[in-house]
């Protein structure tokens, strides 16, 4: 009886070896996908990211609602999975910042986010501002996750590497 006691208690602990063992490279491997501190500036993968903006809108910047809603950012689902986006942010260089409700974006997606004031929908987004948000000449959108990590950034103009391509 103990001779068989034994044998089960090598056998035990062989899988456990075994098993511990296994599981050390995904843990490595998790060190190397994106877990970051909070506030961390290296980008994490998803599915949700930024596509075509108007950061100028056109005519003349008069402040007018009409002329601030057509400041814009997209945000895209290229995933075939609905993503909550609730608590995500997008900031310009200046540190100005969007915070999103509790919004769900589809699978294969987008939803424009505009800068002035309206009723939020299924595709457009309004930011309720009184003043334009994107800088015309020199700025980057940066789209950030409830964990304050970087999804997305799309730059525009010269940002200080004048003279440089």
């Amino acid at each position: 009886m103990f001779h068989h006691a034994s044998r089960i208690a090598v056998a035990v602990a062989g899988a456990a070896a075994l098993a511990a063992t296994a599981a050390l490279p995904a843990a490595a491997a998790d060190h190397h996908r994106g877990h970051h501190a909070p506030g961390s500036h290296h980008q994490v993968r998803s599915a949700v990211v930024l596509g075509p903006i108007q950061y100028d809108s056109p005519g003349r910047d008069d402040n007018s609602n009409r002329s601030l809603n057509a400041e814009w950012v997209t945000l895209r689902n290229t995933g075939r999975w609905p993503v909550i986006i609730k608590g995500w942010t997008l900031s310009d260089k200046t540190g100005h910042s969007y915070r999103f409700g509790n919004v769900r974006l589809a699978g294969h997606s987008q939803v424009r986010v505009h800068t002035g004031i309206g009723r939020d929908n299924r595709t457009d987004l309004f930011q309720d501002r009184r003043n334009y948000f994107w800088d015309n000449y020199s700025d980057t959108a940066t789209l950030r996750n409830d964990h304050r990590r970087i999804v997305d950034s799309r730059s525009w103009g010269h940002h200080g590497h004048w003279g440089h391509h």
